[in-house]
């Protein structure tokens, strides 16, 4: 198995120092596939419906930019809301330390045990955590509340899906925009790939096989765009 990191102490002492890393996974994956599938649906169901390939690339566009905004707009609306939530539970934690200073001690006493400590380094830990705020509420924040050590970047996390998004809705339509001979035979094959490699590079972050995770990946999108083509073609007008 390759090495993920260095394990010298320099290696470990630079690495702890930077902080963790930001991972927007979740947020690209959400987008490339949704923009994929939701472009490729409006794709499928205008050709199924007989429609000219200036609708299919007006109706694309309009998708791609209008549909790709509001899932930013919303990734963004709920990360912040996460985000808020946190500060409240920060507020709430600085002001039972404050009031119920030993209640609170003895909370983290527990939750380091819970942990495997005991005994002197049990009481130890404790008193060193208690000693400085940020670490302590940081400490109730993961262990009480199950949150992530590190606070959201809703901005962030909207460009993120935002991004994906536009990358892989463009991708049905770009045989169209070059009006392509077989376009749509084109943009079949173009999404399928896209959700394959879209399922390929997220196993980069998981224990699935990479063709386990490409093909599950597929099967989702090829049933959005079978259901879409399908739907279209019951209001065919040719």
């Amino acid at each position: 198995m390759q090495e993920e990191h260095g394990h010298s102490p320099a290696e470990i002492a630079e690495r702890l120092s930077a902080g963790p890393n930001a991972n927007y996974l979740k947020d690209m994956i959400y987008g490339g596939i949704d923009g994929a599938v939701t472009t490729f649906a409006i794709v499928a169901g205008v050709a199924g419906a007989g429609l000219s390939h200036t609708i299919i690339v007006a109706l694309g566009v309009a998708n791609i930019l209008a549909d790709g905004f509001s899932m930013a707009a919303s990734n963004y609306s709920g990360t912040k809301a996460e985000l808020d939530d946190r500060r409240r539970i920060i507020q709430i934690e600085e002001d039972h330390i404050a009031r119920f200073r030993d209640g609170e001690i003895e909370e983290l006493r527990q939750i380091l045990a819970r942990r495997g400590l005991s005994g002197e380094v049990l009481e130890d830990a404790t008193k060193e955590i208690a000693s400085d705020p940020d670490k302590w509420i940081g400490l109730m924040l993961t262990d009480e509340y199950g949150l992530a050590l590190d606070a959201p970047h809703p901005m962030r996390a909207a460009l993120a899906t935002f991004g994906a998004f536009l990358l892989a809705g463009a991708v049905p339509l770009l045989p169209f925009i070059f009006a392509l001979d077989s376009a749509f035979e084109i943009a079949i094959l173009a999404t399928l790939l896209t959700f394959f490699l879209i399922g390929t590079g997220k196993s980069r972050w998981s224990l699935s096989k990479w063709w386990w995770s490409g093909g599950e990946t597929l099967l989702i999108g090829a049933a959005a765009a079978l259901i879409a083509y399908s739907v279209g073609g019951m209001f065919h007008v040719g």
